[in-house]
Formats: C-alpha cells, sequence, structure tokens
C-alpha cells in the first residue's frame, strides 16, 4: 500500500485555518484539503445528511491515496466521525484512520481554566448536539459548559465582512450573551473554524483575562503526539511539503476565499462527492 498525503476535509473554508495550524507545526507533510464548498453550510443539516456527505468525502480522500483524514469541521465531527469510525472504517479499510477536531480541543481545556467555566461558541448544530460538553465531561466532570450558537458569525467572514463596523454587533450581542449566561467564564472555545478571523473583535468585547482557544495549533499538537504513539499510520503519509486544494463548487471562488484564510494564492482543483 502506497503512502499518501494527510486528507483534510472540511464543508467549506474555515478547516483551512485547522490545515494553516497543523502546517505550521509539521510543515514536511503532504496534505489533500477538499472543501464541500458546493453544499456548505453543515452546520444546520441534520446528522443523517452531514454523516452522508462526510463519509462520501472520506470515501473520495481515501481513494486519492490519504491514510489518515482531519475532519477539520465542527459539524462534521459532532455528527459523523464517530460513526464513521465505528461503522465504515472496519469496511472500508480498517488501516486507515479519520479523525476529529472536538477532542483534541476538549483535552487541553482542563490545564487552561482555573475557574472550571468554559463557553463554547459554535454553530447551531454544534451546540445542539452537545459534542462538545459530552466529550470535556468525559475528561473534565467537575467543568460547566455553556455553548451559546453565533448564526451569523460564519457569513461574516465568507463575504469578507470579519473587519467591518457592521461585524461588532453581531460579535458583542454574542459576547454579551455568554457573560450573562455565565459571569465565571475564564475561557472560550471557538467552536467553529471561521471564528478565528474574527479574533480582533472578540478580543474588542470579552473581559480582559479570558482565554480564547483557537483549535488550529491545540489540533496540530494533538496530530503530532498521535504520530508519536502511531508511527505505523504516520509513516504512510508522505512528506514532500506540498499541498493540493479541491473544492465541490467554483475553483476560482475557492481560491478567491483561501486568500482570506491563508494570505496566499493556491490552486485549485474541482472534484464530485456522490
Amino acid at each position: 500500500m502506497s503512502p499518501g498525503p494527510i486528507g483534510v476535509f472540511d464543508s467549506g473554508y474555515g478547516g483551512l485555518t485547522i490545515l494553516h495550524g497543523i502546517r505550521h507545526l509539521l510543515p514536511d507533510y503532504d496534505y489533500l484539503y477538499l472543501g464541500d464548498n458546493a453544499r456548505t453550510p453543515y452546520g444546520t443539516r441534520s446528522f443523517d445528511v452531514v454523516y452522508e456527505f462526510t463519509r462520501q468525502a472520506v470515501t473520495r480522500l481515501f481513494e486519492m491515496g490519504c491514510h489518515l483524514i482531519i475532519l477539520g469541521c465542527n459539524t462534521a465531527s459532532a455528527k459523523a466521525l464517530r460513526t464513521i469510525q465505528q461503522n465504515d472504517l472496519p469496511r472500508l479499510d480498517p488501516q486507515r484512520r479519520v479523525l476529529g477536531i472536538i477532542r483534541p480541543t476538549a483535552e487541553v481545556i482542563g490545564s487552561l481554566t482555573r475557574s472550571r467555566h468554559v463557553g463554547i461558541f459554535a454553530t447551531e448544530g454544534t451546540i445542539k448536539s452537545e459534542s462538545y460538553n459530552l466529550e470535556i465531561h468525559k475528561l473534565f466532570p467537575d467543568i460547566q459548559v455553556t455553548g451559546v450558537p453565533c448564526p451569523f458569525w460564519v457569513p461574516l467572514v465568507e463575504y469578507n465582512e470579519a473587519d467591518s463596523p457592521g461585524a461588532d454587533y453581531f460579535v458583542k450581542k454574542r459576547v454579551d450573551q455568554m457573560m450573562r449566561l455565565d459571569p465565571d467564564i475564564d475561557t472560550i472555545i471557538l467552536g467553529c473554524t471561521h471564528y478565528p478571523l474574527l479574533l480582533p473583535k472578540i478580543h474588542k468585547y470579552i473581559p480582559r483575562g479570558i482565554h480564547i482557544l483557537s483549535q488550529g495549533e491545540y489540533v496540530a499538537e494533538s496530530l503530532k503526539h498521535y504520530f508519536e504513539r502511531h508511527p505505523e499510520i504516520e509513516q504512510r503519509c508522505t512528506k514532500g511539503g506540498q499541498v493540493h486544494y479541491f473544492t465541490t463548487e467554483n475553483p476560482d471562488k475557492f481560491k478567491e476565499q483561501a486568500q482570506l484564510f491563508l494570505h496566499e494564492s493556491v490552486e485549485v482543483g474541482n472534484i464530485t462527492l456522490t
């Protein structure tokens, strides 16, 4: 079985912040990014639909040579990861791996919060799934978790309005809501991969001293440790420092949006998922 690139899948562009964090820490590996932009957003879709779309993407990335896939999407991690790991991998290929981004984020929370009160900004689908609550409570039963859905934050980023005065209203509204629900929160997870692009606005309105956890660096650290524990998987990942990007939508549109997330020009191929 020939080695291949590390696959990173997202419903759209947000997973680029995860890819950026991983590449910063592990630059030697090859990566293949797939964005299902034609069917985004996943956040408002049912568990069954998100699972089916994610399964299609995982199958395609396996066909393209990936032995390890990161679901760089909180909604896919929340609604599809467990079923894919338990039901599909044994049938597709028990030697391959699919990992999510919720557990690596949950694992670091215990060392960051002192008050044991944690907040989560995320899409409605991720909040409703309670995936963060479940993962955090598995590891740290004493931590109190408060989730706030932020339905307008993704469009603000994708329409390049993250720095606009109009974004202030929507960010301040959710920050104020979070602090009203639990004034003792000292750590907040950005549970959507688009949200790091709103960090300047979030810092503007969040009380001083609250730690904001952006997922990219923690997912990267988790992957590094995973490779140390599983050298048999690491050896199946090629190292050429190359990245290839694919989208189910218009490649030109993807290139334009990718500039917002990566601050570099990329070449993009088109792909169909069925």
